[in-house]
């Protein structure tokens, strides 16, 4: 009879045959991440698969320090460690000691690597933004000079302000001379005295923008006294350098429109505020006008002579108000006395004498007003209108009074 081996016998011949497979031993596993888990003990769980196959995977805590980034679902990776088997479930799988990512993935590891280096050195913080002059003469422009990003860049340059100055670095913005080529750029304009600075490219992968992402490229826009404008690539696209420079622009033609500005669009503005100033001019010089006015009169009120005059004229109403008063008041007195003399005159005797009567009185200057009081041969005084005249009294008769029934 054959020999009969058991279950772990055979799964420790086979982990043997593992263990003596030099290649096995140490390998480089290329392949895409899936059923990633991170344990709670610190191992790494995860699938190393292609479109043709897959292998269980695991990364002990011991050998973390071999991983540079956080993995995830779908990255591509190349795995250094060993195949081996777990002989309790007969299964093999890789043994990973260190793990990167592959291609545009380890250039994205680097990117943010040293994205956290520079932010956390203070490259990227809002205090050291320097303001983008709005109004600018002299514009320079660091990138390739041939290319649709350059050719952008100065047509709408020209066509929002004919009048500023285009100064052209013509910098090589791929490969490995790139990153030396912008520094030198940034620098050359810098001491050219430029207003502001535009330094970019047009779109590409991650590769062609590569040279933006450099430290040194990164450095010199942070140590650049004139302030810099990144434009690189397309709106989607996301460099070192437009952290670190003071204003990003989606694009070149965006950077253009925010470095140079509207020189019609000023000149409009220019010309509203001088109709604006003007009408408040007009309308301030109104009101000085008008409140001189108004002092004028008020001192013209407020002054002696003005006083004076006011014065003047108020006792001259005053004068004319009196005389009239007094006119009336004598013209009624005048009245009233003409209605008294008028009945002092039916009073008077001598008015009475001068209708015809007289007036009789005796001896004695008593009047006579009764027969009975005289007697006959009395010497009795008759005043009449112009002098008296001495009577006798011859006779005298008494008339008969009548008596009503």
């Amino acid at each position: 009879m054959k020999n009969v081996y058991t279950v772990a016998q055979v799964n420790s011949y086979i982990k043997n045959m593992f263990t003596q497979d030099f290649l096995l031993q140490s390998i480089l596993v290329k392949g895409e991440v899936s059923n990633c888990k991170y344990h709670s003990s610190g191992h790494i769980y995860f699938t190393l698969k292609d479109e043709k196959g897959a292998i269980a995977c695991v990364m002990f805590a011991g050998n973390r320090s071999g991983l540079k980034f956080h993995m995830r679902e779908g990255q591509q990776v190349v795995v250094a460690g060993t195949v081996d088997v777990y002989e309790r479930d007969g299964k093999y799988q890789l043994y990973a000691r260190e793990i990167i990512l592959d291609g545009a993935g380890l250039l994205y590891e680097r990117f943010e690597q040293l994205k956290r280096e520079l932010e956390d050195r203070g490259l990227f913080s809002l205090e050291y933004k320097r303001q983008i002059p709005k109004f600018v003469r002299r514009l320079g422009v660091v990138t390739a000079p041939t290319g649709a990003a350059v050719r952008d860049i100065i047509n709408i340059a020209r066509r929002r302000n004919p009048y500023v100055q285009i100064i052209l670095y013509p910098a090589i913005v791929q490969g490995d001379q790139a990153p030396q080529s912008i520094v030198n750029g940034i620098r050359a304009l810098e001491q050219a005295g430029v207003d502001v600075m535009i330094v970019g490219r047009g779109g590409g992968s991650i590769e062609d923008l590569w040279a933006f992402n450099e430290e040194i490229v990164a450095q010199a826009i942070f140590d650049c006294s004139v302030p810099v404008i990144s434009a690189v690539g397309h709106e989607t696209d996301t460099t070192i350098a437009d952290y670190v420079a003071d204003l990003r622009a989606p694009t070149p033609s965006a950077g253009a429109e925010l470095a140079v500005y509207d020189a019609a669009l000023v000149e409009a503005q220019l010309k509203e505020a001088e109709a604006g100033l003007t009408r408040r001019m007009k309308q301030k010089i109104a009101a000085v006008r008008m409140q001189l006015q108004n002092s004028r009169t008020r001192l013209r009120y407020l002054s002696p002579m003005g006083q004076i005059r006011e014065k003047r004229n108020w006792l001259c109403q005053t004068e004319e108000r009196l005389q009239d008063r007094m006119e009336r008041r004598l013209q009624k007195n005048r009245h009233t006395l003409s209605l008294y003399v008028e009945k002092l005159k039916g009073l008077s005797p001598l008015e009475k004498l001068n209708q015809g009567f007289s007036h009789v009185a005796d001896r004695a200057g008593r009047t006579v007003t009764d027969v009975n009081r005289v007697q006959p041969g009395e010497l009795l005084t008759i005043h009449v209108k112009n002098g008296r005249i001495i009577a006798e009294v011859k006779e005298k008769e008494q008339w008969k009074q009548s008596t009503g029934s």
